[in-house]
């Protein structure tokens, strides 16, 4: 079995004093698992004494973002006009497409802690210049089976289809065990896979993992074992190898550096020229636009996923 451990490394989300997060994609050797191309996970926060996540509008394009908390909540704007806010149980999935931009952050109205995960999806190429989108799912699929829970974020997992749609073929799953339990999952051969632990400690493949570091696992396999120590709860996710090469820059998924140059310059345009440009105008988030930096030196170079 191909297993890969991808530390993760903390980045301070919306600025240097922005809240911390842990970062385990895209890692130093390896860019993506399927078509998931970023992973921050937060938390817990403690809230009190805290403004909790503050990230104002920015831009996004050629990628899904997807939002999934433990606890808290989150506020969600977008310059299409949407106001959502998100709970534990919920996923909000915003397709950026040829381009949108999107606030977030703690609500007025919110509990004491504050937990979850963002990631993103690469669009593949037929798809990362439509309309941009966004949708919320408060109903999804859960399946119960001994000491395991399993919710159905994206695609599919032991024959329960979450709702959300789907660019590519892959797919995410949040599994709880209860202390001691020892599971085999049915997986998609076809996929390469990761594992996040998010609370407690799980083994799985010969590795014990506990929160902080991704567990790559290579396609090739049907099953997946987990066994948990305390009560855990993991992060699965995974897909068919997404073999396009990609230009990551700041917010951006592109093709090439051009592309990206592009994307920075009508961004950092439309600070003087409120919802003018790809991006729209977020309305109604109290503090200012981030502005894209300074391009790098080099030109931006397309990679396949990994290094």
């Amino acid at each position: 079995m191909s297993v890969e451990l991808l530390e993760g490394a903390p980045v301070a989300l919306g600025g240097p004093r922005g809240m911390s997060v842990v970062r385990t994609l895209p890692s130093r050797h390896r860019r993506m698992v399927g078509a998931w191309c970023f992973l921050d996970a937060y938390g817990p926060h403690d809230l009190a004494g805290s403004p909790g996540m503050r990230v104002g509008p920015h831009p996004h394009i050629g990628l899904q973002t997807v939002t999934w908390l433990l606890s808290g909540e989150v506020l969600h704007r977008d310059s299409l006009g949407n106001r959502q806010e998100i709970r534990p149980g919920q996923l909000n999935i915003m397709t950026a497409g040829s381009g949108i931009s999107h606030s977030e952050e703690t609500p007025a109205e919110h509990g004491p802690v504050l937990q979850g995960v963002q990631l993103w999806v690469a669009l593949p190429d037929p798809d990362r210049h439509m309309p941009p989108a966004f949708a919320h799912h408060a109903d999804l699929p859960v399946i119960r089976e001994g000491g395991l829970t399993a919710t159905v974020l994206m695609g599919t997992l032991a024959g329960a289809t979450s709702p959300a749609r789907c660019h590519t073929p892959l797919m995410a799953a949040e599994i709880t065990l209860t202390a001691g339990t020892t599971t085999s999952i049915p997986v998609n051969p076809t996929f390469e896979y990761a594992i996040l632990t998010l609370d407690g400690e799980t083994t799985t493949a010969g590795t014990a993992l506990k929160p902080g570091p991704l567990l790559y696992v290579g396609a090739g396999h049907s099953t997946l074992d987990l066994s948990a120590g305390p009560p855990t709860r993991v992060l699965l996710l995974g897909g068919e190898p997404f073999e396009e090469k990609l230009v990551m820059w700041w917010n951006f998924v592109a093709r090439t550096s051009e592309e990206v140059v592009a994307a920075r310059e009508a961004w950092n345009a439309a600070e003087h020229n409120a919802g003018a440009g790809p991006f729209g105008e977020v309305l109604g988030y109290d503090g200012p636009r981030i502005p894209a930096p300074p391009m790098p030196i080099t030109t931006l170079v397309a990679r396949g996923r990994v290094r």
